[in-house]
């Protein structure tokens, strides 16, 4: 029996561990009679505080509902960050976990992984190896700190696991396993791993193939906003390097008043960017009757949107993806991304937030036909997880 801590904080890892959890309930059906089975307890940090950005998830998504809850959520980062080490390192304290599961590159992958570490519990890292190359950015720190602790680094591309081998860690087929003995101050009896990686695709495009009819028979968005038969562009911005300077989203939100001259505009507003917005700004917004401001919405009604909008404006890693997953061409309101197989492929411009660049790419983008290459995997992504996750295992017995 392994089991495994399962740590997650903000929308897009709760959105992660759905394919995760699903992979392990496959993995144990088909296991039921064998010394194989594999159990997570799933610890919520809390660093998503609103309900519509993480709770209702779970029940959306058929996630069990989290064990641990921290409640860390609207603390200051650093403060943050210690409150969710203490947390956790305090529950693998009190209970044996075989292994600590972390996602993307939140302040919640981050103390998921110091805590691991120094409880000498082995760290699998989904979404390993991605790189923007713009240390300013919290999530650029987060995933570097992270990969540089886990013992096996889970890689969506090639691009990632070539980031990896040039960081000195190697791909699972070429890397020398076994660590010769050091000393017997170890806690683990079993002979340590060098990291590695193992390219296992990108476990959102197992959600974006599951989730994608699921939506089209849940979600009534679409007939909710009167979207039917009205093209509409989707924009999100969140980042803090946007939603935190003012200067950028006064662009950014130019940019968009432009465009929505010509193409109505839906913008669900995430919390950090409504309260940035100026009442000025926000009135602005309001009054304009070819911008849609809405409250964030869930997952199954976000899919919706991005399948039926003619082109996506955002500065979210996540949405960036989905829409190359759904055929959406997208202005990515950012100088760098961590996916630039989606700029290569031509289905995305990296635009900034200077509003006329934003126009630009949109005007280069809005007759765009995008059709989406096996860039991500099989969609199998998260069954490898978990068979790579029992090898490990295996292997150390």
């Amino acid at each position: 029996m392994i089991h495994l801590l399962t740590i997650v904080g903000a929308r897009p890892q709760i959105i992660k561990a759905a394919a995760f959890t699903r992979a392990i309930n496959s993995w144990n059906c088909s296991r039921l009679f064998q010394n194989e089975q594999i159990t997570q307890t799933i610890l919520h940090t809390g660093q998503h505080f609103d309900n519509n950005m993480s709770a209702s998830f779970f029940a959306e998504l058929d996630i069990p509902a989290p064990a641990i809850h921290l409640g860390v959520g609207g603390l200051p980062a650093s403060e943050q960050v210690a409150r969710m080490i203490m947390g956790i390192a305090d529950e693998l304290s009190r209970n044996k976990y075989d292994g600590v599961v972390l996602f993307g590159d939140t302040n919640s992958t981050l103390a998921g992984a110091i805590a691991a570490a120094q409880a000498h519990v082995p760290v699998f890292h989904i979404e390993a190896g991605l790189r923007s190359w713009n240390r300013t950015m919290p999530e650029e720190i987060n995933r570097i700190v992270a990969d540089s602790i886990s013992s096996v680094l889970f890689t969506p591309t090639s691009q990632a696991t070539q980031n990896l081998l040039a960081e000195g860690v190697p791909s699972k087929e070429n890397a020398i396993l076994p660590l010769p003995h050091v000393s017997d101050s170890s806690k683990d009896d079993a002979t340590p791993h060098r990291p590695y990686s193992v390219q296992v695709g990108d476990v959102m495009y197992d959600n974006a193939l599951h989730f994608s009819r699921m939506a089209e028979k849940r979600s009534h968005i679409l007939e909710q906003l009167c979207l039917t038969d009205c093209p509409f562009v989707l924009a999100t911005i969140h980042r803090p390097v946007n939603a935190d300077n003012m200067a950028h989203l006064t662009s950014i939100i130019g940019a968009l008043e432009t465009i929505a001259k010509e193409q109505r505009v839906i913008l669900p507003l995430h919390p950090r960017t409504k309260s940035h917005l100026s009442p000025q700004m926000l009135g602005q917004l309001t009054a304009n009757d070819h911008i849609l401001l809405i409250e964030p919405v869930s997952f199954l009604d976000m899919i919706m949107l991005e399948k039926h909008a003619s082109l996506i404006l955002t500065d979210s890693g996540g949405v960036q993806k989905e829409a190359f997953f759904y055929g959406k061409p997208c202005v990515i309101l950012r100088k760098e991304t961590e996916w630039t197989e989606i700029v290569h492929a031509g289905a995305a411009i990296l635009a900034g937030a200077d509003k006329l660049r934003i126009i630009e790419a949109y005007t280069l983008l809005k007759n765009k036909q995008v059709h989406p290459a096996n860039l991500y995997g099989d969609g199998l992504a998260s069954e490898h997880i978990v068979k790579e996750i029992s090898r490990f295992f295996s292997s150390r017995s």
